[in-house]
């Protein structure tokens, strides 16, 4: 089963960190210490959201802005285990 995410990437970021949310539609907060140039900051963000959803780094695809900081990435998974994991790492607010 395939799960959709939306996400905000902040590259150049003091620390590495998966939570809080912006925008409508909400997107996830993905700060990564590596920077946008030569797909480092996505690499980072593919092994963040590894972790932080404890599925593996090959599980997720970047389907949209690959290129932006806005990004639609497709997660290979249980959805409702997703969903539930997605919803409790909106709801901190210590990036926002």
């Amino acid at each position: 089963m395939s799960f959709l995410l939306e996400i905000r990437v902040r590259p150049n970021a003091s620390r590495n960190k998966v939570g809080g949310s912006v925008g409508s539609p909400q997107r996830l907060i993905v700060a990564v210490q590596a920077p946008a140039v030569d797909g480092k900051a996505n690499a980072a963000v593919i092994k963040e959201l590894a972790s932080a959803f404890g599925v593996r780094a090959r599980d997720f695809t970047i389907v949209y802005g690959e290129l932006g900081r806005d990004k639609r990435i497709l997660v290979d998974g249980d959805e409702h285990v997703l969903q539930e994991k997605l919803n409790e790492l909106i709801g901190d607010p210590t990036l926002l």
